[in-house]
């Protein structure tokens, strides 16, 4: 196997929104060549996986514009509040999307959606010791349409399988929790590191440092 490491010869911004930026690297490559590679900048987000004590996963629909239709998936949300620790942004986004909170927290996943051309990553949470709470007003944007719905585990995977929950995160989590309710795997506590978490963009933009970066 190869120990090239890729390093970043010069990198610039091509456009900076409110929830992502574009960058360009100059990357060298294993023969000497430097190739440019796009790069969205993502704030990294979190999702939840919460389980009732029926064996039930919280779903909701959710429109979703880039696919111009409703998509069945799990409670998830940027993270995009400075400061906001990512297991209080899950339980933030939980309240507000699902009106639920929890007692039993937990790291189910931790995901790379697009390595190809983002560096956005993705912790799911699994939630249990579920009650409701009330949600919050959420003004007229696409979420104060939310609709909660149960689906039992198996019935979850079946949707996975069927294609009709497409969400890559969701579907992802789905198979996760099954994994954990059948003793396949453990949940890792509330502090497990997360070597992946998107950094950039919070940051104002460039290659994410190493030895190999030049200087």
């Amino acid at each position: 196997m190869s120990d090239h490491t890729y390093p970043v010869r010069a990198s610039r911004e091509i456009y900076r929104g409110r929830v992502l930026a574009l960058r360009a690297d100059e990357v060298e490559m294993p023969g000497g060549r430097v190739a440019v590679r796009e790069i969205f900048e993502h704030p990294g987000a979190v999702a939840i996986a919460a389980l009732d004590a029926d064996g039930r996963l919280a779903v909701i629909e959710q429109y979703r514009h880039a696919v111009r239709r409703r998509l069945l998936e799990l409670p998830a949300g940027l993270l995009d509040v400075p400061g906001e620790d990512p297991a209080e942004a899950a339980a933030r986004e939980l309240g507000e999307e699902a009106g639920l909170a929890a007692s039993d927290w937990s790291v189910l996943l931790d995901l790379v959606p697009s390595p190809g051309f983002s560096d956005e990553s993705v912790r799911v949470y699994l939630a249990r010791e579920l009650r409701e709470v009330e949600r919050p007003d959420l003004g007229d944007d696409e979420e104060s349409e939310l609709r909660l719905e149960w689906l039992p585990v198996a019935d979850a995977i079946r949707a996975v399988v069927a294609g009709e929950i497409v969400n890559s995160v969701s579907a992802a989590a789905i198979l996760g929790v099954h994994a954990v309710l059948t003793g396949q795997a453990e949940p890792r506590a509330l502090d497990a590191p997360w070597p992946d978490r998107s950094t950039a963009f919070a940051a104002g933009g460039g290659a994410r440092e190493s030895p190999a970066v030049a200087q």
